[in-house]
């Protein structure tokens, strides 16, 4: 079962890493100031345009930009079925973690025996499995938030629209995402649910084995993993605090203003770059590279494409405050401090 799982997770992994290449390269070659490139620029910016951008320009084939609510609807149930099947699987894998490689591992592989690979795999696949439940607890966190911020802080004017294509962009977006911090397990943790539905299918309720759960047992394994993930989820709260205090910022203005009203943002990190809100998004995803210690392919394209695609929408943000606001503060940069 193992050796025929391990091509399906192979492909899987290089179609999410095929989808995010394909997906940023677009954006980085119309980001490169070239004449001839003019073109894509204008479409990918029509595209990704939404609220005040999207206002001045033309309304076709656009929505309003009040579903952003299904991004985040969407990102928290795929969220949440991801996390828990995971979860249920490292926990049936194994209860408690062990780091791959460590003393007690090579020391086994070094002795031989098929038994003994197959416990050292199932270790490996234990710590891969375990890692993902980490990331994927960050990942909700993130998207929970997202989802009160847009019933309870945003108030969307009736006039802000967003494009079609940049409305089916973020619903891949928020299924390709929380996929790709766990694809190395992510076919292995299909299957074993696929197993338990079939067996409750084939037994019945009654005679289904019931697992008893202890929650030190859920949680402990967690707090093995290591020191990089910690480190990893202290940078993903400081980008998700600030994160939070610059929508509130954004929030009040609408509350504050009328609806085809803008004024200048002011607080946090509205201070140094003109979208605090996107550099802490760059943050956010930028503390699962970090977690995994710039291991993982997959999340470096998946930061890769976040950093792209947030940048282009930042710099022709910053450019709009300019060109509207004679007096807007000439000391800020677009989303990166002293460099963009």
């Amino acid at each position: 079962m193992i050796l025929h799982n391990q091509p399906m997770e192979v492909l899987l992994v290089q179609i999410l890493r095929a989808a995010w290449l394909a997906a940023t390269l677009p954006i980085v070659i119309a980001s490169i100031p070239i004449p001839n490139l003019s073109f894509l620029r204008r479409t990918l910016l029509a595209f990704a345009g939404r609220g005040k951008i999207v206002q001045s320009s033309s309304q076709k084939f656009t929505i309003p930009q009040r579903l952003f609510l299904h991004f985040y609807a969407v990102a928290f149930l795929w969220t949440t079925l991801l996390l828990v099947a995971t979860w249920a699987y490292a926990y049936s894998m194994v209860p408690l973690v062990a780091v791959p490689f460590s003393y007690s591992t090579v020391t086994s592989f070094l002795t031989g025996g098929s038994n003994i690979r197959t416990d050292s795999y199932k270790l490996r696949q234990g710590y891969v499995a375990w890692e993902a439940v980490f990331l994927l607890l960050m990942m909700e966190l993130h998207v929970f938030r997202r989802l009160f911020e847009t019933i309870h802080v945003f108030e969307y004017s009736p006039f802000a629209r967003m494009h079609v294509i940049g409305y089916l962009t973020g619903l891949f977006f928020y299924i390709a995402a929380p996929l790709s911090l766990c694809g190395d397990c992510a076919v292995e943790v299909f299957n074993f649910v696929a197993n338990l539905v079939t067996e409750f299918i084939v037994k019945g309720k009654n005679q289904v084995q019931v697992t008893e759960l202890e929650i030190w047992q859920l949680l402990n394994p967690l707090f093995r993993l290591g020191w990089k993930h910690w480190i990893g989820a202290a940078v993903f709260l400081w980008g998700w605090i600030h994160q939070y205090q610059c929508h509130k910022i954004l929030g009040s203005l609408r509350h504050s203003t009328q609806a085809d009203e803008y004024v200048i943002p002011h607080g946090d990190w509205f201070e140094i770059v003109s979208s605090p809100h996107y550099l802490s998004e760059i943050v956010i995803y930028a503390s699962f590279v970090v977690a995994t210690e710039g291991s993982n392919l997959t999340i470096w394209l998946l930061f890769a494409f976040v950093v792209a695609n947030l940048s282009f929408a930042a710099v022709e943000t910053h450019n709009w405050y300019r060109q509207k606001f004679e007096d807007y503060p000439r000391s800020r940069f677009a989303i990166i401090p002293y460099i963009l």
